[in-house]
């Protein structure tokens, strides 16, 4: 008698419930986390809190709004021509294995290493000192390989049918790339752009490495060679090494930082929605 065995329906079900269970195990301590958070910051969040100078947030909201828009417009060119690069023009070989190898290891290095580069790079090396343009710098390396790699993904989604009747109708491959390819490829970019800055603003070493003081005369920039008061910088400072800072305002800061970097996470969701609308491909 042959033992017995679980049938193709049962099977799915314990594989589907299985996942689901893994799926619980991530999301349930992240939500559990930022309930948390919400709960206790929630009672020392408040205007004055919000827009205050001296004892608010609104520098460290100013400077990293600052930080995060700069890093975008250097992150964006670089990313997406190397991605347009790797993707329409270069053959493929050793070399270009190579090429997204290292973009993949770039991608998992520490943080913390970034900001000694940049403090290395940029603030010595440069004299920069620590201001805005030389966070933003750091950052935009940090982002760079994940703005690559979703980008020339975007690009790959494109069809192929669209080249071949780009180039059937005498367009050259700068014209297919430019009029075709990068257009429709624009809902992926963008997204994968966003959610690249998103990390990048609630990054701490590398803005405290190269652009962030915690108080400062002038609180708001008038440069990028500035330097500036950052959320993640302040929030680091105000949990470690400055006494009388009382709990709620230490989950209130977090609360604001959380909550800017979901805004970009679902703005680059709502954007990639409305610029697919009415694609068919």
């Amino acid at each position: 008698m042959s033992g017995w065995r679980p049938g193709p329906r049962a099977s799915q079900a314990v594989a589907f419930g299985l996942l689901w269970l893994g799926a619980a195990m991530v999301v349930l301590p992240v939500m559990g986390i930022l309930l948390t958070m919400f709960i206790r910051g929630a009672r020392s969040l408040s205007w004055e809190l919000l827009s205050g100078v001296e004892e608010g947030l609104l520098p460290a909201i100013v400077g990293t709004t600052w930080l995060v828009v700069l890093t975008g417009v250097i992150a964006a060119p670089l990313g997406v021509a190397a991605a347009v690069y790797l993707s329409e023009y270069a053959r493929a070989g050793t070399l270009v294995r190579l090429i997204r190898l290292a973009i993949v290891n770039l991608a998992g290095v520490p943080s913390v290493v970034y900001g000694l580069f940049g403090l290395a790079l940029f603030v010595v090396l440069l004299h920069l000192g620590r201001c805005l343009l030389a966070g933003a710098c750091t950052l935009a390396l940090l982002v760079l390989p994940l703005v690559i790699t979703a980008s020339e993904e975007a690009l790959r989604q494109v069809p192929r049918q669209l080249r071949d009747a780009s180039f059937a109708l005498g367009a050259t491959r700068w014209q297919t790339v430019r009029r075709v390819v990068l257009p429709n490829a624009l809902p992926g970019i963008m997204t994968g752009l966003i959610l690249s800055v998103g990390r990048a603003a609630g990054e701490t070493a590398p803005i405290l490495f190269t652009a962030a003081f915690y108080s400062l005369t002038d609180p708001f920039p008038n440069s990028v060679l500035d330097p500036i008061v950052a959320l993640p910088y302040q929030l680091f400072v105000m949990a470690t090494e400055v006494p009388g800072i009382t709990e709620g305002t230490k989950w209130a800061t977090s609360v604001v930082l959380v909550g800017l970097v979901l805004g970009l996470n679902l703005a680059a969701v709502v954007m990639r929605g409305r610029l697919r609308r009415g694609r068919r491909w």
